[in-house]
Order: C-alpha cells, then structure tokens, then sequence
C-alpha cells in the first residue's frame, strides 16, 4: 500500500486542527497524566474508562480523548517512579531503577526532563513508522509464531538479568524467583491449579501491579525506614536547564534511535507491550559499560532514556497490527478496537485502504497529544521534585498509604492487599541480601509467555527442541542470549 497522499494528510490537519477536537485532546492528555502517575491505574485503565464516553461523539472527538489517555498516560507513570520509586505503570518499571537514582542524587529535574523528551521522541518515532511501514511491518510481525515469542521473552529476561546490578548469579536467581511467582495460578496450557493452596484470589495468577508496588515502593520504603533516614540527608534537588537537554539528546542520539526502534518493534508484535520493550532498551542501554567509563550518573541518563524512549514508541508501534491487520499489539489498543467499532469502523487490512482521512487524522492527533505531552511534562518538572523536600517521617506513611490505596483500587480486593504486605516483606529481605528486584518482577511478567510459548512450540512440533535453533529468527535471538551471558560473565570476573 501506498503512504497516504499530501492532500489526504491535509484534510486530516484541517479536521483536527480546530478549538473543541484541540480541547479535547488535552482533556484527554490531563486524563492520562492522572491515570499514568497514580500506582495502580494505567493508561489502558483510563481509556477503558473514557471509550464508553464516546457513545455518540464524532471520530475525531472520540480519538482526540481517547490517543490523548493513551500518549500520555505511557509517560506519565515515570513521574512516580523517579520521584518515589513507585512505578505507575509495570512498562515504567525500568524506570523506577536509574530515575529513583537521579532523583537520590538531587537530580529528579534531570531524570523527569530525559524522561518527558525521550518519551516523545520514542512516540514520534512510532507515529513515523506507522504512517510509513506499517503493511510492510506488520507482515513481518505475522512471521512470529510461538517459538520466536519464546525466544524474544528469554532473550528479555537474560537481559534485566545480566545488567540490573549486583552479581549475574543473584539475577538470574531473582528472574527464577519472579518465573516461580509466575506459574501461580491456573495453568492456561493443561489448565491445572498451581501453588494456589485453595485460595480462590490466586487462580488468575499473582497480579502484576500489586507486585509492582510491593517490590518497587514497600520494599524501599522498608529499606529507608530501616537505615533511619532523616530529613538532612535527603538530597537538595538540583535545576537543570532545559537549553542543556537538546546536547545531552545528541549525544546519547544512537541509544535514542535503538530504544525507539526496539519499542516499536515490540509494540508491533501482538501481545507484547510496554514492559518488554522497556526492559529490553534497557537491557541494550549500556549503562553498565557507561558506568565503568564515566561515571553512575551518565549510566542513570542512559538507562531512563532507553527505559522511556522505547516505552512509548511502543504507542505508534502497537497501532500497526491494530489497524491493518484488526490484532491488538497491546492491552490500550485491545481497548481501542471497541472504541473504534462503537464509531461503526471495522479495523483490519482494509482500514487504512477504505478510511485513509481517518488513518491520518490518528497520526495527526497522536503527534499534537506528544507536543502536549512534552510541554506539560516540561511544565511540571520543577514542581514535582518538591515531593523529595518533605521529611522522611512524612513521606515514607504517605506513600505507605499510596501502595495500599492502589493495590485496592484496581479490583478493590482486600487480598491484593495483602499480597502487596507479604511480597513487600520478602522483597526488603532479598533486598538486604542484596537481590535486584528488576529480575524479579520481569521474570513474574515474562515467565508466563516463555513457559506458554515454549509448550506450544513443542507440542506443535513434535517435541523436537532443534526448531528453536532452525527458525533464523529464534536462532539469532538465541545466539544473542549466549553472547550477552558471555559478556556479563567476563565482566563479573574482571
């Protein structure tokens, strides 16, 4: 298919371009600001909140709100985590290590402004490439079946493992911790009960968010109260200019490009998300090598703008099997296909063929959604860090509140509650012990996908194990995995 005409393009601006759809695409960025940075709500929370909204308005007002929700709320969830440690979002997780850090170092301005522009740069990357190759695109994502995801969710795990921090033994030990979590629940291969002890909270598995929060926030938040922090050691927040951001963009230029390429990637294949593309840029940020040469600071920045920028490239990117082949690429746009049938639009191969005004009229709104998004993250960036000023005696009870309040408002269940206690708990004690908790929670993410997918390509294939290595795709990421446990290895033993 051809890439839609200049005058199709247009039309679509002169469509967009106008007071009320301008309006309601900020509502819709504000909305995804809220949902994106409070603990337990997501992005794909607020769009499937606002799609039944859309019952009788116009196409442009119905994806102004809802791509707005959406932009916007994949970045907002680095906000928490930099300033509290407390991921909004389970793709803003990788965030949460290097931000947090910036943020300890007096330098949460910083870690928020790499946050707000790579974040746009990665989204604007995606809309590029889907308005450009998405036919193309999506027909190589259909050449993944369950032995490339298998491959594709090893190769994410060895990642976070190998570069997370801490010994490669206590990665991979924590990555097996999160896979274990992971197999809790009801098995959706055989369809047996796993470790759910009669409890009935526990046959859809461990939820993810809940962990999230009592890994990320409680176990920190333990670990600050155990060390008696006190309000003169908390660092004074330093400004960074906005001037300096465009130079610090170049010169990290390359690490941009390969994180928005990884996230769109990702985010074209159905089913994937956020999360695996954030960890995955994060795992290939160099910021290990980066620390060893210049410094912890400049692996921090390198790691937050890998973390982000490939967060929301998956935004563009999970758009692409939506709208032309009528398959998901993530939770958000799974929500979007309903929201795109309630305006009487079927999306499929024929969508961009028989609707090109309205395919430019979403890459148009996506794009003026990430310059909102980019000037209000902008805006904001020197009054948020004010979160770090207030005294640890006040704000370690506040966010304590914060996790419980989150984990019950997702399906409002006092267990997942306690699943936030006991799991929060044991993460301050792997903690001390000196366990990243990165693995873990990427393992619980990926080790459901790496167990499903490994069975299925089994049995599909008579249970011979050599097609991991006979299908070119599998076999590079494979090889991929060995190299980056060769290299982990030499540099523990250097």
């Amino acid at each position: 298919m051809d890439v839609i005409s200049l005058g199709t393009i247009i039309d679509a601006a002169a469509a967009v371009l106008q007071l009320n759809i301008l309006f309601w695409i900020l509502i819709g960025v504000l909305i995804g600001f809220v949902f994106g940075a409070a603990p337990g709500l997501t992005a794909t929370t607020g769009v499937a909140i606002a799609t039944p909204l859309t019952f009788g308005a116009s196409f442009e007002v119905a994806m102004a709100l809802l791509l707005g929700i959406y932009s916007a709320g994949y970045f907002a969830g680095s906000i928490p985590a930099i300033l509290i440690n407390t991921p909004g979002a389970p793709g803003n997780a990788a965030t949460a290590l290097d931000g947090y850090r910036l943020a300890r170092m007096g330098k949460a301005d910083l870690a928020i402004s790499l946050a707000v522009v790579a974040s746009v740069i990665g989204g604007v990357f995606s809309i590029v490439v889907l308005m450009f190759a998405a036919p193309v695109l999506s027909n190589f994502a259909l050449k993944f079946t369950s032995v490339e995801y298998f491959s594709l969710g090893l190769f994410g795990l060895i990642c976070v493992s190998a570069v997370s921090g801490g010994s490669l033994a206590k990665g991979i030990t924590g990555a097996a911790i999160g896979m274990f979590l992971g197999t809790i629940g009801i098995d959706e291969v055989g369809g047996t009960m796993r470790f759910t002890f009669g409890m009935p909270e526990l046959q859809g598995g461990v939820p993810l968010i809940p962990t999230l929060i009592a890994f990320f926030a409680v176990a920190e938040m333990l670990l600050q109260a155990s060390s008696h922090l006190d309000a003169s050691l908390l660092p004074k927040q330093q400004i960074h200019r906005i001037l300096r951001l465009p130079g610090l963009m170049i010169s990290h230029s390359w690490l941009l490009l390969k994180s928005s390429l990884i996230g769109t990637f990702i985010g074209i294949l159905p089913g994937t998300g956020p999360t695996i593309a954030a960890w995955i840029a994060y795992g290939q940020s160099g910021r290990r090598k980066a620390e060893e040469a210049e410094g912890e600071e400049i692996a921090a920045v390198r790691g937050v703008i890998a973390a982000e920028s490939a967060n929301n490239a998956v935004t563009g990117g999970a758009l692409v099997p939506l709208l032309t082949l009528g398959i998901p690429g993530d939770t958000v746009t799974a929500v979007l296909i309903g929201a795109l049938l309630i305006q009487g639009i079927d999306p499929g191969p024929f969508f961009i063929i028989e609707h090109g005004d309205l395919f430019a009229q979403i890459l148009i709104i996506l794009l003026i959604a990430a310059v909102m998004t980019l000037v209000l993250g902008l805006g904001a960036r020197r009054i948020l860090p004010k979160i770090l000023t207030i005294p640890a005696r006040i704000l370690l009870p506040v966010i304590g509140v914060l996790c419980v309040a989150g984990g019950f408002a997702i399906h409002s269940i006092p267990f997942e509650v306690g699943i936030i206690a006991v799991l929060g708990i044991a993460g301050y004690i792997l903690a001390r012990f000196g366990f990243p908790m990165a693995p873990i929670v990427i393992g619980l993410v990926l080790g459901p996908i790496i167990e499903i997918n490994l069975r299925n390509s089994l049995v599909a294939n008579d249970m011979d194990p050599t097609v991991f290595i006979t299908r070119p795709i599998s076999a590079v990421l494979l090889i991929a995995i060995v190299v980056t446990l060769a290299w982990s290895a030499r540099r523990s033993l250097r």
